[in-house]
């Protein structure tokens, strides 16, 4: 990327050329470019997943080097995260941002709220990933813009060695654009449906693609009841689809998170075709639940019999017509899955678990690694899970199998508040703050993301409002809750007027406009009383 001086000489140079634009100042047009980096969606696409691509093989030498998110159901949320980051860390490294089709169903719909079911419009992901993109470089023009206004401060006020520091500041800016995740559910239709769409949201900027192998007219969130799946060939071909999209549009290091939800999958649409034993139809129809047969006379009127595992089987079917798995076969269902989506085309593995357990995740993971021993993760640290109940029970049955008393505790009602000041409490606290370092270390996980962190913040947040405004503290629940608490951590938007680009605005209309522009960053703002 060029420099703040090489920028101001290439436009110096092309004014020059041109007639009729000696007012026209080339640091001013040096400044626009630099505010937008990047002029489309495939600029980003391409620079994030180069990201992406590195922070993988940074995992693959270190597994101390894993990646997180955070989900993000609007523009501005994903942007004040960014800001936050960049405020609190110095910089975004190994940081992004994760788009959820469960928040977009839940709050982007025009439906109104809706469940993860894909019912919601397609065309709401690309809208999302773009409106993320426009936030995020808004954000980056917003800090550029302060640092060219503190420019022209130190020039005026004839500080060299300051004016130095502030374009060294300018050339070493780090971008608020990050890698997106972004979720295309199981594809909402064929395959054929899922290149459009991923095309769309390629464009939109995103680099990496996470597609699920349950049936695309009856997807179900991954932590409910009734999943079903996919054979492999349909969950290849949407995959291979991806990959297209990717070529296609020229973002060749586009990542695809290819994941499975079988472990609590317990049906499928469809017999997969098989040509031979032993090949994937053959292996994914063998999970099947049902009885062996010996002759025609078996069989009733409707039934489906195919051979598996080398015998004649008559499947279950329920009555919606969907057949069932054998109960137990879920944890060989991903094992297969994951290694099948692996060595057809996916980079990133996702499991759908009901639980975080570290120990179960990596025994699974083991499994894959004695195939492809550079397999890695996408995990969901869900708010579906009761992390707080979960690991208490971990630390409790680990206490029991080592001989230690628990006859203090209640395994069963652990979540109870009295036990809130406990060792046993205290420890499970431990264990829930490291368990993204651990499962880096011991369970192959590369990234972990909340799906839907922002949608319990803003409900909780807005209830601790509600609860003072409307009650006995009145304004003082505004102002002691929320304003002061942002003038006190720093945060950026309780200058509200600037987050939304009015000084933005005044920069431009004093290049458009020179004296005459009229600005709203008068004496008059009330901005100005926040500093």
């Amino acid at each position: 990327m060029s420099t703040y001086a090489e920028t101001i000489q290439a436009l110096e140079a092309s004014c020059g050329q041109a007639s009729g634009w000696s007012d026209i100042s080339p640091e001013y047009a040096a400044r626009m470019r630099l505010q937008n980096r990047f002029k489309t969606g495939l600029d980003i696409a391409r620079y994030t997943a180069a990201i992406m691509r590195k922070d993988m093989a940074d995992y693959d030498q270190d597994p101390g080097q894993y990646t997180q998110s955070l989900g993000c159901w609007h523009g501005f949320i994903g942007q004040q995260k960014l800001i936050s980051i960049k405020k609190h860390f110095g910089n975004t490294d190994k940081r992004y941002l994760y788009l959820s089709g469960w928040m977009i169903a839940a709050l982007r719909s025009e439906f109104g709220p809706l469940p993860d079911q894909s019912m919601h419009e397609k065309t709401s992901v690309p809208a999302l990933i773009e409106e993320l993109y426009t936030f995020l470089r808004q954000a980056d023009a917003r800090e550029l813009g302060g640092l060219f206004r503190a420019l022209d401060a130190a020039r005026a006020s004839g500080n060299e060695v300051e004016v130095q520091s502030i374009i060294n500041q300018i050339d070493q800016f780090q971008t608020h654009v990050v890698p997106i995740i972004a979720d295309i559910d199981a594809g909402f239709g064929n395959e054929e449906a899922t290149y459009l769409l991923a095309r769309r949201m390629i464009e939109a900027g995103a680099c990496a693609i996470q597609i699920e192998n349950q049936v695309s007219d009856e997807k179900q969130c991954g932590h409910q009841d009734g999943k079903v799946t996919v054979p492999h060939a349909d969950f290849i071909a949407k995959i291979r689809a991806i990959r297209y999209a990717f070529l296609e549009l020229g973002v060749e290091d586009g990542i695809i998170v290819a994941r499975t939800d079988s472990l609590g999958a317990g049906l499928t649409k469809q017999i997969a075709v098989t040509d031979k034993p032993g090949d994937l139809g053959d292996l994914y129809n063998g999970f099947l639940d049902g009885e062996y047969i010996e002759s025609a006379d078996d069989i009733d009127n409707g039934d489906v019999v195919v051979k598996a595992n080398g015998k004649l089987l008559k499947p279950a079917r329920l009555a919606s017509g969907l057949f069932q798995f054998r109960k137990g076969s879920g944890e060989d269902r991903v094992v297969l899955d994951c290694i099948t989506s692996l060595q057809n085309g996916a980079d990133l593995l996702w499991i759908e678990t009901e639980k975080p357990h570290v120990g179960q995740i990596a025994a699974v993971v083991n499994r894959i690694r004695e195939v492809v021993p550079d397999a890695k993760l996408v995990y969901n640290n869900s708010p579906s899970f009761n992390w707080t109940l979960s690991f208490r029970q971990q630390v409790f049955d680990a206490w029991f199998e080592a001989g230690q008393d628990v006859s203090a505790y209640d395994r069963a009602a652990l979540m109870d508040a009295g036990y809130d000041d406990t060792e046993l409490a205290a420890e499970a606290d431990r264990r829930i703050q490291s368990f993204q370092r651990d499962a880096a270390r011991e369970a192959g996980i590369f990234h972990h993301l909340i799906t839907l962190p922002t949608y319990h913040t803003a409900a909780l947040s807005t209830d601790n409002l509600a609860k003072e405004y409307f009650g006995e503290a009145g304004m003082l629940g505004y102002v002691a809750g929320v304003q002061r608490k942002e003038i006190r951590q720093g945060i950026a938007c309780v200058k509200h007027q600037n987050m939304a680009g009015s000084d933005m605005g005044d920069d431009h209309k004093e290049y458009f406009s020179g004296d005459a522009a009229l600005k709203a960053a008068g004496d008059d703002n009330t901005m100005n009383q926040f500093g």
